[in-house]
């Protein structure tokens, strides 16, 4: 591979290809927002959230440490995209009234997806995503050298899935289950399989 050229670049923003979930979280009133973001790992039964602080949706974890991790299908992606210019925040922070976004409170009719109750926490589920994350937050970070975002753990406390992914009551199919991946914002699906690792149980 010596033979391969590369240049140095310096992106605008590094959406290298990563799941969207759309985090559902518990306002002041008791009904539900719905916040897409795109930057997440999972550590065991444990998932690391990246969200900006001047949001909706932190604002309500800060308040109440419960939330819904719902993982859309690539077929939701306009759904997800009818969420993208607004927050569930009143007034509008300015950084983000400067970048286009508006108030908008009732996100599942703005963006069409139904809610559906959950079994441990107070946020509700989106009934369209094939994966479901019923969690509590552990901790929240916020770095010092990056104050305009919180590092956020969650634990998880229930998997919903539908049945359609579904192998033997426990396992998710990787063949017919798809992430929507947001990939330098754009939308993908993941391609064809390429293999699996020795670890794999299906």
């Amino acid at each position: 591979m010596s033979h391969v050229k590369s240049t140095t670049i310096k992106p605008s923003i590094l959406y290298y290809g990563t799941p969207v979930i759309l985090l559902t979280t518990l306002n002041e009133d008791g009904t539900v927002n719905i916040s897409p973001i795109s930057s997440s790992f999972v550590l065991g039964n444990h998932i690391v959230l990246g969200i900006g602080v001047g949001g909706k949706a932190m604002e309500n974890l800060e308040r109440h440490a419960e939330c819904v991790i719902n993982l859309p299908s690539p077929e939701l992606w306009e759904h997800v995209e009818r969420l993208a210019p607004y927050t569930g925040k009143q007034p509008v922070p300015r950084e983000k009234e400067a970048l286009g976004f508006t108030f908008e409170k009732d996100k599942y009719g703005r963006s069409g997806l139904t809610p559906v109750k959950s079994l441990s926490v107070q946020p509700d589920r989106i009934a369209e995503c094939p994966l479901q994350m019923e969690a509590k937050v552990i901790d929240v970070k916020v770095p010092a050298h990056s104050p305009y975002f919180a590092i956020v753990e969650t634990e998880v406390l229930h998997v919903h899935a539908h049945d359609s992914i579904v192998i033997d009551n426990r396992y998710i199919d990787p063949v017919r289950w798809s992430p929507l991946i947001y990939n330098f914002r754009h939308y993908f699906s993941l391609g064809k399989e390429l293999g699996k690792t020795f670890r794999s149980e299906t």
